[in-house]
């Protein structure tokens, strides 16, 4: 009897904890999915459109309160701001899937560390320790801005692309708004993801010169918004849109060949640019490395600490002349 009641409660208690750890474990998938699922995903990327748009009609503040609310509280309090709503803008026109609230923690860990690494590992004075920290901080927005630069190139790429679909479209008697969904459904990204979400701003109940102005403020491109502008005076004052939008076409292919051209010819510029730039610290390292005695002062001795300093400070300088000589805008 006491050997049957011990193994009935042995075997209640079993199933009990058993159906405890399923149910912990379906809890904490239920909290992954709500934060970091695919509809969470998807709901902070339009977050993410909405806000770096410029839509102030009432279906476009509807939409956007509506995910702000399902939005984590920090990426609320953020988006308020009107310098992380510009920061948020930045992100978004860069495609990388981060959070304003990822940025600034970034930054300032990278601030912390250098003025770390300046301030105790080698033994600085304190204002080139922030100096250092100020220059380890802005690292995430170098990166941010590096990839928007090259994520905004291949949008220019394909723009012309992009035109020539419209225009086909349009002359096969498609309307405006079908041709710019075609674009999303069957181009490449990164303009076709841009070109949906004007589809779907406008299946939002956002007017399509809305939803246009709202792209030509998340891609800071003058060929798109000349596009922009030919639509909205085609539709205003009426017109041949489909030869307007050919000749754009036209014209900004036009534009990249020149650049092209430019860039092949700039091309000596800037490898001596990027030789001037490496060498003084590839000739250190290799002098380092074969007669380290020779320059071992140079971050032993004060007097090489300063010349090290004030070198260092030169080049920066002379890197950005540099930069200012070979970058050359078409």
């Amino acid at each position: 009897m006491l050997d049957s009641f011990v193994g009935d409660t042995l075997l209640t208690l079993a199933v009990l904890v058993f159906v405890t750890v399923l149910m912990i474990v379906e809890g904490l998938y239920l909290l992954w999915r709500s934060y970091r699922g695919p509809e969470a995903r998807r709901i902070e990327r339009r977050l993410q459109a909405l806000s770096a748009g410029a839509g102030h009609t009432a279906q476009a503040r509807l939409v956007r309160d509506r995910m702000l609310g399902d939005a984590p509280w920090m990426q609320r309090m953020l988006l308020g701001l009107p310098r992380a709503r510009s920061l948020d803008r930045f992100i978004l026109q860069a495609g990388l899937e981060w959070m304003v609230s990822h940025v600034l923690l970034g930054c300032a860990l990278c601030g912390v560390l250098a003025f770390a690494a300046m301030a105790a590992l080698a033994n600085q004075p304190v204002p080139i320790a922030l100096l250092a920290g100020a220059g380890g901080a802005s690292l995430p927005l170098l990166y941010l801005q590096h990839q928007r630069g090259r994520r905004l190139a291949r949008l220019e790429r394909q723009l012309p692309e992009a035109l020539d679909l419209v225009t086909r479209a349009l002359r096969a008697g498609h309307s405006f708004a079908s041709s710019v969904q075609m674009i999303g459904e069957e181009m490449a990204e990164p303009i076709a993801g841009e070109f949906r979400m004007v589809a779907d701003e406008v299946n939002f109940g956002v007017s399509l010169q809305q939803a246009l102005t709202n792209l030509s403020e998340r891609v800071p491109i003058t060929d798109l918004r000349y596009f922009v502008v030919s639509v909205l005076i085609q539709r205003d004052s009426g017109g041949n849109l489909t030869e307007v939008l050919g000749n754009l076409s036209r014209l900004i292919r036009e534009r990249l060949k020149l650049l092209a051209r430019v860039r092949v010819l700039s091309s000596e510029g800037r490898l001596s640019a990027w030789l001037l730039g490496l060498m003084p610290f590839a000739l250190a390292g290799l002098m380092s490395l074969f007669n380290p005695e020779f320059i071992s002062p140079l971050w032993t001795d004060p007097i090489g600490i300063g010349v090290v300093k004030y070198m260092l400070v030169t080049m920066a300088v002379g890197v950005l002349i540099l930069r200012w000589i070979v970058k050359i805008r078409v």
